[in-house]
């Protein structure tokens, strides 16, 4: 325990030190690298697995394991915290409930199209080239790219629970996806949205400007301009708002540890082969559908449950990227290569088919910059793409898109689950089967639906 207690003290100087380096080096900021990715780099080149083969001076080998093995702790409590408080009531009017619908099928389709690339590579290697990869490698594209670093400890924890050896090799291959995705959405996205306004394709930004410097940096110094934190839900006379709000999160994850051992005690078919992360999204469902109605609502603040969920993402980064696993992502290196690659151009051009198709005269370029940034990084890195492009948030695609991505959210683990269970339990040409037909039907609902509300 008291181990523990050092290794998050360790993960904290890190992040500070991260910080630090950001505000100091401009490269850093031109790249928008965060500060928990520019930490967790550092922390690796303090690892046994390079530090320690150079110098005599290296962290404790077996602070190196339990940090390996924190992604996929911490990515319970950030997936578990997604429905709470969430609201998914749509509008109808002016096609409000069409805009924010299709958005959220584009982004399934993305899903489904980068789970299909990464297995389609894996189908490439093992019966084209004779040159057989682990089965579950495919499922990396998605989970680094769409889910982000955080999400890359649920394809550990999986994997994990699956008994599966390689689990630390796939958490690595998805933290490096989800690197790349991140600085490399938001480079070519600057790109895209530089070369789409001088073509006259942007609704709103006319001219190629200088990006605000705060984005750069990654803070305010103008306190006016720095955001609220949340509402104070709760009394600290009574209890603090934020350990309350950490006290559901936890105490849901809690509960799906109990069901889950209980429910593989008694090898209960189908809900034994769920994920705890799984039982955590379902229980946290039923447990805000209670809280509403018991009208209890006001209670939970969404601004403060994403403030803790973003806390346990920062140091499930940090400790992700400092505990990579080099030399097993060097032996994959021209498969992953080829997955980024090709995952950046197949995530664009079906984003921005969909986009230009069916939101023309609707702010098309602006609508498939912000779901790019999504789909190649972070929820952030499509705001910020937004940002760029329409500053004061005048269009409606903030709103779209931020509930479109809502779906999303509780979906996409979902796919992942399905496509990795399908390739482990058989082969991974049926995770390209099974993706292939999901993206054939929500084409035909996004085309019915355009029909209809038109």
């Amino acid at each position: 325990m008291q181990q523990f207690f050092y290794i998050l003290c360790y993960l904290s100087f890190l992040l500070l030190l991260g910080v630090i380096i950001k505000t100091k080096i401009k490269i850093f900021q031109e790249l928008f690298i965060p500060a928990s990715v520019i930490g967790g780099a550092i922390g690796l080149l303090l690892s046994p697995e390079v530090m320690g083969r150079f110098l005599s001076f290296s962290i404790p080998i077996s602070w190196s394991k339990d940090i390996s093995l924190l992604p996929s702790l911490l990515i319970v409590p950030v997936i578990a915290s997604i429905p709470l408080g969430m609201d998914l009531k749509i509008k109808n009017s002016h096609g409000e409930a069409r805009d924010i619908l299709i958005t959220g099928f584009i982004l399934f389709i993305v899903t489904f199209l980068q789970l299909a690339l990464g297995y389609t590579i894996n189908s490439f290697y093992t019966y084209i080239l004779d040159k057989p990869l682990y089965s579950a490698f495919g499922a990396e594209l998605n989970t680094g790219f769409a889910g982000g670093h955080g999400t890359a400890g649920m394809i550990g924890r999986v994997l994990q629970e699956m008994n599966l050896d390689y689990w630390s090799t796939a958490q690595g291959i998805a933290v490096t996806t989800a690197t790349f995705g991140l600085v490399g959405g938001i480079l070519i996205g600057i790109f895209l949205i530089n070369k789409a306004c001088r073509n006259g394709e942007t609704s709103i930004l006319k001219q190629p400007n200088d990006i605000p410097q705060e984005l750069k940096r990654g803070y305010y110094t103008d306190i006016s301009k720095q955001n609220s934190l949340g509402r104070e839900t709760m009394l600290s006379s009574s209890i603090d708002t934020l350990a309350f709000h950490m006290a559901i999160i936890f105490s849901v994850c809690g509960l799906s540890y109990l069901i889950l051992n209980i429910v593989k005690k008694y090898h209960i078919p189908i809900l034994s082969s769920l994920s705890i992360w799984a039982f955590a999204m379902i229980i946290m469902m039923l447990v805000w559908n209670t809280i509403k109605k018991l009208k209890l609502e006001w209670c939970v603040d969404i601004k403060v449950k994403s403030r803790i969920s973003a806390l346990f993402t920062e140091f499930a980064v940090v400790s992700a990227i400092a505990s990579l696993p080099l030399k097993a992502i060097f032996t994959y290196l021209i498969p992953i290569s080829l997955m980024i690659i090709l995952g950046f151009l197949a995530t664009w051009y079906c984003i921005k088919f969909y986009c230009y198709k069916y939101f023309k005269n609707n702010y098309p370029f602006e609508r498939a910059i912000s779901m790019a940034g999504t789909s190649f990084g972070v929820f952030l890195t499509g705001i910020l793409l937004l940002k760029i492009c329409d500053p004061e948030f005048s269009s409606p695609v903030l709103g779209d898109y931020s509930l479109g991505f809502s779906l999303t959210a509780l979906v996409g683990p979902l796919m992942i689950i399905t496509s990795i269970s399908l390739s482990v339990n058989y082969n991974p040409i049926f995770p390209i089967i099974f993706n292939g037909a999901l993206i054939l039907f929500f084409s035909l609902i996004i085309w019915k639906l355009n029909r209809t509300v038109s």
